[in-house]
């Protein structure tokens, strides 16, 4: 299992007000605890993760949440840094996005996201699609059951 023993560290990139207050509203049901930072756009994503900036002496990220389309860097952008990045390659990133073309949901895979999570419009299914990376986050790693 996941270390729950501290609470998970997400980071929320996400440049619409409304998709941040939904996220915050469906992360109200999780029952582990987390602490949830917000950036805006693709650059302050980064700084984030590097510590850098604004955002110097913050703690690395347990988990992303990520939207594709954001001012600044995109996050097909910030996946692709990442993903370079021995420092950065091994944080769950989970897409959240409105795109859901087949190539885009592939290449976000090729670069290294776990879970690629299409938003829909109704706010129940959002509910459950967040709760979705909650057992995900939970559930027992092949190297758990040994």
């Amino acid at each position: 299992m996941i270390n729950t023993d501290k609470p998970l560290n997400i980071l929320l990139v996400e440049d619409n007000p409304m998709d941040v207050l939904m996220t915050k509203e469906a992360l109200q049901n999780w029952t582990i605890e987390y602490r949830l930072h917000v950036v805006e756009n693709g650059e302050d994503a980064l700084d984030f993760v590097y510590a850098r900036g604004d955002y110097a002496g913050m703690e690395q990220p347990d988990m992303i949440l990520l939207d594709l389309n954001l001012p600044k860097l995109s996050g097909k952008e910030i996946l692709s840094q990442m993903q370079q990045d021995p420092d950065l390659s091994n944080i769950p990133v989970v897409v959240v996005t409105t795109a859901d073309a087949s190539s885009d949901f592939q290449m976000c895979l090729n670069l290294g996201a776990k879970l690629f999570i299409t938003k829909p419009i109704d706010f129940e299914e959002y509910v459950q699609a967040i709760s979705t990376i909650q057992d995900l986050w939970l559930a027992p790693t092949s190297k758990d059951s040994i």
